[in-house]
């Protein structure tokens, strides 16, 4: 497979990720955290990074909204249970 192609797959993957992870709202940032070792929040600070890796100025709060469809603001508002005691 050419550098092209897998760049290509990957970027695909992760749109279909992202994709994935806004269409299931009731899915916590805690519970992928215990599940899967990153969140959502993590998903945004690897594509800011990434970001500046190749000169690109993108903040936290512009990766969050890319992330999550939305600001990180509203996302929480609408989306963000309560911490069980």
């Amino acid at each position: 497979m050419d550098e092209q192609t897998r760049v290509q797959l990957e970027a695909a993957a992760f749109r279909r990720l992202v994709d994935h992870l806004r269409q299931r709202t009731e899915v916590q940032n805690i519970d992928l955290m215990n599940l899967a070792g990153f969140c959502r929040n993590c998903l945004s600070k690897w594509y800011r990074a990434a970001a500046q890796e190749m000169g690109v100025p993108l903040d936290d709060e512009q990766a969050r909204a890319i992330i999550y469809g939305m600001p990180y603001s509203e996302w929480k508002r609408k989306y963000q249970r309560e911490e069980k005691k």
